[in-house]
């Protein structure tokens, strides 16, 4: 049995998996500078679209320093890379890595380098962190609006309920990314800042995917069906296949969150459940890697 505490497979006891519902329907930009122009990176504060409950929510502020922290060559590489970072943060790095970024000219966005010897970086970061000489003290990101992400109904979006790994959710944004993704959503009150060890985790993918943080997942989910987009949950005990439920359309793929999996009213939401089969008998797979399986299915089952 796996130890890890997230597990996308694990039967609750609690939900009836609903299956594929008749007439495929459900029951219950990224940045741009100044001058409009779209950017490589992602605004964390674009306009509201009008809908309240999908509005763009600031990041759970949190006195844990590391929330405060981007660290590592790819997490702060991308960090300034990002348009929507201009003017932000302070960066640290040790006297070789300035020496990189100045002759490589990889701050594009004017931000000017503070030297500090490796331990002292330590000192500044989380135990363990692994920094590779790059630290950057900036805000979390704070996200993009569901109309941002989800406008153009097509791809794949993935959904986390209620994830709070920051390993776990950093590794799903490194895979949404690889697989052309839309962007990832998350409920509001339930996930980790995009910063620290998620960041680190990503390598920089939090930096070029949108994430829409909502009040409610299965209103987001109603929202996302009248949009044109058709959401298949993972869940381990159920009857189809992921290769069974997934079809062409534009499919919000939902990951369950640590021990109980997909919540029962999200669940009932999903026009379909799916599992990934396992014929080796080994009975769980870390959420992480269940949702790049799931990615790579989505990705195939659509491009058919």
């Amino acid at each position: 049995m796996s130890r890890n505490p997230e597990r996308n497979d694990r039967k609750s006891g609690k939900k009836t998996a609903p299956s594929v519902k008749p007439g495929g329907r459900f029951d219950a930009p990224r940045g741009q500078d100044r001058g409009g122009n779209k950017t490589g990176g992602w605004n964390p504060n674009p306009p509201a679209k009008g809908f309240s409950d999908s509005a763009p929510r600031p990041s759970r502020n949190t006195k844990a320093d590391a929330d405060n922290f981007v660290w590592g060559r790819h997490p702060v590489l991308a960090a300034l890379s990002n348009p929507a970072r201009k003017g932000m943060g302070r960066l640290i790095v040790t006297a070789d890595r300035a020496a990189e970024i100045e002759r490589d000219r990889l701050a594009p966005n004017g931000h000017k380098a503070e030297v500090m010897d490796p331990q002292q970086i330590d000192r500044l970061l989380p135990a363990g962190a692994v920094h590779q000489g790059f630290a950057f003290k900036v805000a979390p990101l704070e996200g993009v609006s569901l109309e941002d992400i989800a406008e153009d109904a097509s791809g794949v979006i993935v959904m986390l309920d209620q994830l709070t790994d920051p390993q776990n959710v950093g590794a799903i944004f490194r895979s949404a990314l690889a697989f052309g993704a839309k962007g990832i959503v998350v409920q509001d009150r339930h996930s980790p800042a995009l910063a620290g060890a998620l960041a680190k985790a990503s390598a920089g993918a939090t930096e070029r995917l949108p994430c829409a943080r909502v009040t409610n997942l299965s209103r987001a989910l109603e929202k996302l069906a009248d949009m044109g987009w058709r959401a298949v949950g993972l869940d381990g005990s159920a009857d189809l296949t992921l290769e069974q439920a997934l079809d062409a359309s534009p499919t919000v793929l939902v990951m369950g969150s640590e021990g109980d999996g997909v919540r029962r009213l999200v669940a009932e939401h999903c026009e379909a459940m799916a599992r990934i089969p396992m014929p080796g008998g080994f009975e769980s797979l870390n959420v992480s890697n269940a949702a790049a399986i799931a990615l790579y299915e989505t990705v195939r089952a659509q491009s058919r």
